[in-house]
Order: structure tokens, then sequence, then C-alpha cells
């Protein structure tokens, strides 16, 4: 017998969960995602989520409660006489009233190591930190931030150039092959349960605005990681004077430059975009102005020099 599910999410990343869990056979009946937002030049356009789009192609009924307060939301959330609810970066903290609206619960597909980057952004922060290991987990749902005993773990290598977009990548694809195993294994009363370690927990906590900017003077490992953990959004950035006003430069890409550098940190230190870091260098790869398209240094250059010898902000 298929299980009945809940399927829970919004962005591009959930979109292959719920596809796999059709595919296995089981019965969505129905899919809850965040509510169409404002989009296009003018923001006058309301956009449904991609798991919204996703679901509709599929026929299967879609709700977009702002949040699960109102009691009739609640009460309809019961009403769909659910086995199991499925959680994939939905967006909400989900109240008591819904982590137990279904037979067997709600399990969340989470992308990272737990205990390791509980919370918000786990991608970004595992390659800010240096890390060089992820993954994702699917996890039972309780009251706590990311705190519920975890069922299944699928590990995933970083490379020490692999950006945060590569990673989400490769983590949304293997996020869906491991809920829907986890899901059979559930349907067969086989799925294990095993509590998250005390010791090791850290939490991701949401990317802000005001740590987006490059900092050239920590060392080059931290500033590699600060970029690529940040690519391709929200993007880290340094100031460069265009046409005689200092414009943000988005940094897409970078690799380490060598340790022995004695420059002061933000010193450009060729023709090739290696700059001076508080200790060793960074070379920077791929950039984008505002406004402008993603370009690779070379093409960047040709079109805005930077000379040896300026200090980048």
């Amino acid at each position: 017998m298929a299980l009945r599910i809940i399927f829970m999410g919004t962005p591009d990343f959930s979109v292959p969960t719920l596809e796999a869990l059709a595919d296995a056979g089981h019965e969505i009946v129905a899919v809850y995602s965040q509510p169409p937002r404002p989009a296009g030049r003018r923001g006058l356009e309301l956009v449904k989520s991609p798991v919204h789009q996703a679901a509709e192609r599929r026929g299967i009924p879609v709700f977009t409660p702002v949040n699960f307060r109102a009691e009739e939301d609640r009460e309809a959330f019961r009403a769909h006489a659910a086995d199991v609810a499925v959680v994939v970066a939905y967006g909400l903290l989900l109240p008591e009233a819904i982590l137990t609206g279904t037979r067997l619960g709600c399990y969340n597909g989470h992308a990272s190591l737990l205990p390791r980057w509980r919370g918000a952004a786990p991608i970004q922060r595992a390659i800010m930190a240096g890390d060089g290991e992820t993954g994702m987990m699917v996890m039972k749902m309780d009251k706590g931030l990311d705190t519920g005993p975890v069922a299944l773990t699928h590990r995933v290598a970083m490379g020490e150039n692999m950006t945060a977009g590569a990673l989400h990548d490769a983590l949304m694809q293997a996020g869906g092959a491991l809920m829907a195993e986890a899901m059979g294994r559930l349907e067969a009363g086989e799925l294990p349960l095993t509590q998250q370690a005390e010791e090791g927990v850290l939490y991701a906590a949401k990317i802000d605005k005001a740590e987006t900017r490059i900092d050239f003077s920590k060392p080059a490992k931290d500033v590699h990681n600060h970029i690529r953990g940040l690519s391709p959004f929200p993007g880290a950035w340094f100031e460069l004077p265009i046409a005689g006003k200092p414009e943000r430069v988005k940094v897409l890409a970078s690799e380490r430059a060598g340790d022995d550098v004695s420059k002061p940190a933000g010193t450009v230190l060729d023709d090739r975009l290696t700059i001076a870091c508080g200790q060793g260098a960074v070379r920077l790869v791929r950039l984008q102005k505002a406004g402008g398209k993603p370009l690779d240094a070379a093409d960047f250059l040709r079109g805005t020099p930077v000379s040896a010898g300026e200090v980048l902000g």
C-alpha cells in the first residue's frame, strides 16, 4: 500500500523530492507551499513558488496558508487524513498541531549532517566554515529546531572550490532519492530512528546582507570560503571605482593563489585579479557588476581595467 503524503515545500530545492515521492507511487493528497509573491520589474505580478507550479503540473491540490494559527487551517490539514507529512524547505516553523496532524508524523529533508548546521542556511554556512563534507538527512520532526531523530543520511564531499550553488544542486537531487527511500522503508515499518548527538551542535543563521561584503584583511582561505559560500546568491562583493564612483562588484568564483604575500590586504598583485589578503592571496575568477552579466576575469578586465597596485575596498 502506498502512503498518503502531504508534501510541504517552497523553492526549487524541494521539487525533486516532491517528484521522487510521486514517481515512487505514493499518493500526494495535498501540497503546502508559501503564498505567491510579488515579482517582475514593478512587483505587480504574483508568482507561484516552484513547488506550487510543480504540484499543479501533476494535478495535486495546493494550499498556501500564511501560517497555521487559524484553527480552520489546522483542521483542513488534519482533514486530508494523511499517513505522513514530508517537509523540505517549506519556510515556516510548524506548530505541534501540524507535527502531530498525520498518522505517522512529519519527516524533514535537511541539508546538513545534523547536529551540525541546524537552521536556515546550512549549505552556505558549511562552505563558509570550510567544511570538507556535508550531506542530506531525513529526520522525524519535533518541536525543536532541527532536533528530531535522524532516519537516513547521504554524505557529500565538498571540493575546495565548490560553490553554494553547485552544492545546492547536488543535495537537491540526493534529497529526492533519500526521501523516497525513507518513505518506502517507513511504509514497510523498517525505518530506523537515531537520536542526534548532544555534542557538535552548530546553528546556521540566515545570511545577513551586512556579512556579504568581502573582507580582504582575513586569511585567504577564509576569503575564498566566504566567496564560494555566497555564490551565486546573495553574492560576496567588494567596491571598485568605476567611472569615478565606487560600485559594487560581486565575486561568483575564486581560487587560492599562494601564501607568500607581503603586500597590504586588498592590493591587486597582477593583471589576473590576484588579490592580497591578510594571509596569502586569492584570485578572482568570475565577477559581475551591478546590472551586468557574470563574466570570467579576463572578460571583466577587458571592459573594466584594474591595475596592479590598486587597493580594493
